[in-house]
């Protein structure tokens, strides 16, 4: 039972019970029990009018969305073919596999996206998001066929997101031809708002910091910031190393214990994107982000590439150390994504944790 397992979270970590969050979990729990009573065989002979609704869970940052449909996702049977991944990786998949594809045959998009959702419903019969959001007119140009074509195959979608189905894509180009794919979420899927006003991740008291981050950028700043990486190499020789991401190429200058250094105009000023920062996540366990400056509307894609840059890290449990021109809450103050960077600081917190740290050991 997922109330069993909620309350034994909370002891464990000396937590306070949260009335919406076990509002939403009576909602999760009550999918659990439908896909429990699923046979394997009745999914592959699946019928349209059958379609069991998915989960859309949104609100504000640091709620436990996330938390709450991971412990959904643990619970479900080890016979069901499950899934959980970030949006952006899974819209980095997809992309991938309608490019190859072209390259094999003539077919149209709407005839690959049919390929593509065959595919995708023939290993996962339970897709869980994290962080749906939708910036991208790529991405927003095809979620209504797709997500059509995988809830017509069966496919159940657990997703989290910061924004009401109704806010999505808000201001994208083209957002008419979006909306088709707001009616569908709305349809196929249980729209569930955790609405409280706490931010979780603020909660750690100043004995869990583990002073990650140095601010302003001065020498002192360079001095303990110098002496930190020297810690986490710990003697071990520094290399080069050169990551290359579809021909893209990033240079790292200094790689040791798979510690990589970067500057921030090196990861945030360059045209690099979210497959470059799953990348550099996925093969350093620790991240130098160094001289990061504050970022106004005059440096709106510095700032967008920043925010994805800690989604990805934060994604994979990265340890992150840094050093800012300000305090982690001022380095943003420009008007653009002021949303978005609300969420960014609230990761920032988290990732300066030693819950954070601890939970990145036992991965």
């Amino acid at each position: 039972m997922l109330i069993k397992k909620y309350k034994q979270l909370l002891k464990d970590n000396d937590f306070q019970a949260d009335k919406e969050q076990e509002k939403a979990l009576a909602v999760l729990q009550e999918l659990l029990s439908d896909v429990r009573s699923i046979t394997k065989k009745s999914f592959f002979s699946f019928k349209k009018e059958e379609h069991i609704k998915g989960i859309y869970l949104y609100g504000g940052v640091g709620r436990g969305k996330s938390m709450l449909m991971d412990l959904f996702f643990e619970t479900l049977p080890d016979t069901t073919l499950k899934r959980r991944v970030h949006f952006h990786e899974f819209m980095i998949e997809t992309h991938d596999w309608l490019h190859k594809a072209r390259h094999q045959n003539s077919d149209d998009t709407a005839d690959l996206l049919m390929g593509y959702a065959r595919d995708v419903a023939a290993k996962i019969k339970v897709l869980c998001f994290d962080e749906f959001h939708v910036t991208d007119v790529a991405d927003a140009m095809i979620l209504g066929r797709l997500f059509t074509a995988l809830f017509e195959r069966g496919v159940i979608v657990v997703s989290t997101s910061n924004w009401a189905p109704d806010s999505l894509y808000e201001g994208g180009l083209n957002r008419q031809l979006f909306l088709p794919f707001i009616k569908l979420v709305k349809e196929k899927m249980t729209i569930v708002h955790l609405d409280n006003d706490i931010d979780y991740r603020t909660l750690s008291d100043g004995g869990d910091v583990l002073g990650h981050y140095f601010h302003p950028l001065n020498l002192e700043t360079m001095r303990e910031i110098e002496e930190k990486f020297i810690e986490f190499i710990d003697g071990q020789a520094l290399t080069g190393d050169v990551i290359t991401v579809k021909g893209r190429e990033i240079a790292v200058t200094a790689v040791a214990n798979k510690v990589a250094r970067f500057q921030f105009s090196d990861l945030c000023a360059q045209a690099l994107g979210a497959e470059d920062y799953i990348e550099i996540a996925n093969r350093y366990d620790v991240v130098f982000l160094e001289n990061v400056p504050q970022l106004g509307s005059d440096k709106r894609n510095e700032a967008k590439r920043f925010i994805l840059l800690i989604d990805c890290l934060y994604e994979a449990g990265t340890i992150l150390v840094m050093s800012t021109q300000s305090y982690i809450e001022n380095i943003y103050i420009g008007h653009d994504h002021e949303f978005e960077f609300s969420r960014t600081v609230s990761r920032l917190k988290e990732m300066n944790s030693v819950a954070y740290r601890d939970k990145k050991k036992r991965a």
